[in-house]
């Protein structure tokens, strides 16, 4: 039986693990941030408790800040294509339409995603959500003009975005 979607009061009464076990996907195979922010507990609203996993993350190690990155897949990646996504990354690929490619959009991903390891060391990472596949093969280029650090910081913006859209998502109204 799947368990029923948690409201705030729900996320403010609980246990440190329940809580991460709630809201510890919002950060691609990171629950350490949501375990680090539970203890900003009670969150006033959706929004502070947005603000206290980003203060979380924001505070972190540069090797952790990496890490998170890294943890992210690779649009229309291997794990894409051989359909191990998680859940949450499956659903947000699909919504800007990564999952109806041609060959010839699947061969153009895949070489900018080599491109942007190679320069950066890390995945490609921008909110899906808020984007189509057109948008998103265009912000490729722009975005290997970058710095590392730049492209670290934006890399950083990106997947608060999709923190937040998960959250939303994550989260009924009390």
């Amino acid at each position: 039986m799947a368990m029923p979607t948690p409201t705030l009061h729900d996320l403010n009464g609980a246990e440190q693990e329940a809580f991460v076990a709630m809201v510890g996907f919002v950060f691609e195979h990171s629950p350490w941030i949501a375990a680090e922010a539970w203890r900003q507990r009670p969150f006033a609203s959706l929004e502070q408790l947005h603000q206290s996993l980003c203060t979380v993350l924001r505070e972190a190690t540069a090797e952790e800040k990496l890490n998170l990155i890294r943890a992210h897949p690779d649009l229309v990646g291997k794990a894409a294509l051989a359909g191990s996504l998680t859940a949450a990354s499956s659903q947000e690929q699909a919504a800007a339409g990564l999952d109806r490619l041609s060959p010839e959009e699947i061969a153009q991903f895949t070489r900018y995603n080599a491109q942007y390891h190679q320069q950066f060391g890390f995945p490609f990472v921008i909110c899906a959500r808020e984007n189509k596949k057109e948008s998103i093969l265009a912000a490729f280029p722009v975005r290997l003009q970058h710095s590392r650090d730049k492209e670290v910081e934006t890399a950083l913006a990106e997947i608060a975005k999709i923190a937040w859209l998960r959250l939303v998502d994550a989260v009924r109204s009390d």
